[in-house]
């Protein structure tokens, strides 16, 4: 079996014009072409995935006289012909963490298990061909890296390992049932750099500077991550894939059990080239292969000028070049490097233990029915699960249509860091979209169908009877209940208050105001009101310090189910209070009215 994709050595007087053309571009593409055109292919469809389909605002709002908008919801399935969370989906770092720290079943387990079953006939494939995250280093690498040479380190040094420590550490902490692989798995390390980094320009230039949410500490702690795993390169390049990535050391575990390699002939007269050439350190001083690092790029197949590096099955023994010829001086393990592999997979495990004792001691303190809690996206799961689930990648974000989605700074602590919630202040869930959780890769955020969305309630407004004009006697006032009405929830009604009454003791018609009530019944918790409320009587006009409507999440005011239908719950819920009102002591009752309104 023969794997052969690499452009054989071209001697000049035949071929000058293929290797002028080719060479202009560097020398791996005048070598292994067909790679390097798989990972451009892979890197402008991740941009595209990324920067349009999940772009929501091609979706053109429409006018809806009967039932619920869903202009969202349609322009994200026209546009979705390959799933937008597909690299994410394939980085089995992001799915084996998650099953393992949240103890679920997630559903992208399976693509993962898929491309590693392909990575047995292509070891470490998804790292020289696939990773867009790669392919942005090799850019970096290329333009700005190779022109800095001062920084430069040895091939051989404590580091050349980190990557299987590092997975260690992300591996004990989730047994300890915290998820810490978002902030080191590649494609979620590169998504959310594009989202803090790129998509600010994005929104300023296509829809105005006014709309880019602001940013906090915890965009900043990423994207000093994110430019942390470029200004690698300063030292070596690609010294994030060879040495550091996490996700690539899963594919690294992955190719002892591979069916294919790199071999190398006995006509190697040890010109070094391929030593030189290789991106990923995988070819030692003697010219044969460390098999847990190569990516089979055949990238030195191209540059050898003997034609003797061949890539075949594992077990072909054929006329093969013998080791340590130069000697390597490479030594068995021993006890300094025992001491040395012993001391970095301690420092892994206590790496993992001590971040997941930080997570929990600065969380979000779960088990205080008081404590502050996030408005998550429609979809997500109960809290506990949430985190344990939510990968940090950012693509509900950038889905998000007005950006109602939010990063969580440090308000629960590393264990909250990155995670979606809604700021209600800023913008309300859009009733026609369900994007957050078509894009989410790990079932953080369930895939819903539209009208099971709709019905998601992710909290429940509560009214500031102290602020809120009508009721306070300042002045008219129905933007909360016009703006419910026309996303379709007619969740918030009006009552009279402040009602006049004669000398007789009787009311005056007309006099006081309609103020809001809202019924508990029929809030899902979007957020628009708040949002309309804030927007102009705080924003605006600047009649109140903040708005006088607001949404709180957590215990009974919000819905978080790991399975099942929320259209199911609100239909069992309506029986019960149907059964409830039917009872001879309950007919009379103003369920849905403050206790002041009542008397």
């Amino acid at each position: 079996m023969r794997l052969h994709h690499f452009l054989p050595f071209l001697k000049k007087s035949k071929f000058g014009a293929v290797r002028r053309i080719l060479s202009r571009f560097g020398p791996s593409w005048l070598s292994a072409p067909v790679r390097r055109v798989v990972q451009a292919a892979c890197f402008l469809t991740f941009l595209v995935l990324f920067f349009y389909v999940c772009w929501p605002y091609t979706a053109r709002p429409v006018e809806h006289v009967e039932g619920w908008p869903s202009h969202y919801a349609d322009e994200l399935a026209r546009k979705e012909q390959l799933a937008a969370e597909s690299f994410l989906i394939i980085d089995p770092l992001v799915s084996l963490s998650t099953v393992i720290a949240s103890r679920a079943w997630v559903w992208s387990l399976v693509s993962a298990g898929a491309i590693l079953l392909i990575c047995v006939v292509i070891p470490r494939g998804f790292c020289g061909y696939l990773c867009p995250l790669g392919t942005l280093i090799d850019l970096f690498d290329w333009s700005i890296g190779s022109r800095v040479k001062r920084f430069r380190v040895s091939d051989d040094g404590w580091w050349v390992h980190i990557k299987y420590y590092l997975l260690l550490t992300t591996l004990v902490a989730a047994c300890c049932g915290v998820l810490v692989s978002g902030f080191v798995a590649a494609i979620p390390v590169l998504t959310r750099g594009m989202l803090f980094a790129i998509s600010p320009w994005q929104t300023g230039l296509l829809r105005g500077w006014h709309l880019v949410p602001p940013l906090h500490a915890g965009h900043a702690l990423s994207l000093v991550l994110f430019a942390t795993v470029l200004g690698l390169g300063f030292l070596k390049p690609r010294f994030w894939c060879r040495y550091v990535c996490p996700s690539g050391a899963v594919f690294s575990l992955g190719n002892l059990f591979r069916v294919t390699e790199r071999k190398v002939e006995s006509s190697c007269i040890h010109c070094n080239k391929c030593v030189e050439i290789c991106p990923f350190d995988a070819i030692k001083p003697d010219f044969l292969t460390r098999t847990t690092d190569c990516t089979l790029c055949q990238t030195c197949g191209g540059v050898c000028p003997t034609q003797a590096i061949k890539f075949v099955d594992r077990w072909e023994l054929v006329d093969l070049k013998l080791p340590n010829e130069p000697p390597t001086h490479e030594t068995s393990l021993g006890r300094r490097g025992f001491l040395a592999a012993g001391v970095g997979i301690a420092s892994g495990v206590m790496g993992g233990l001590g971040l997941s004792g930080v997570a929990k001691v600065s969380g979000g303190n779960l088990a205080d029915p008081q404590a502050w809690r996030p408005i998550r996206p429609p979809g997500s799961v109960p809290e506990a699960q949430f985190l344990q689930m939510c990968i940090r990648c950012g693509e509900c974000f950038k889905a998000c249509p007005n950006d109602v989605l939010h990063s969580l700074g440090l308000q629960q602590g590393l264990d909250g860091l990155w995670t979606p919630h809604v700021v209600a202040d800023w913008a309300g869930c859009e009733a026609s979209c369900n994007a957050c959780g078509q894009v989410c890769p790990t079932g953080a955020i369930r895939a819903l169908p539209l009208f099971e969305k709709q019905v998601c309630r992710i909290g429940l407004a509560e009214l500031n009877l102290q602020t809120c004009l009508p009721y306070a006697g300042r002045e008219a006032c129905q933007l909360c209940v016009d703006e419910c009405h026309h996303a379709g929830y007619h969740a918030i009604e009006f009552t009279r208050v402040g009602t006049e009454v004669d000398s007789s003791g009787q009311p005056i018609e007309d006099s006081g105001f309609l103020a809001p009530v809202v019924l508990p019944d029929k809030c899902v918790g979007c957020g628009l009101c708040q949002t309309r409320c804030y927007g102009i009587n705080v924003a605006a006009k600047g009649l109140l310090d903040s708005s006088a409507i607001v949404i709180r999440a957590g215990g009974n005011q919000e819905d978080r189910l790991m399975s099942g239908s929320y259209v199911e719950l609100r239909q069992a819920e309506q029986a019960a209070r149907a059964a409830n009102q039917t009872s001879p002591t309950n007919q009379n009752e103003e369920s849905y009215l403050p206790d002041f309104l009542q008397k």
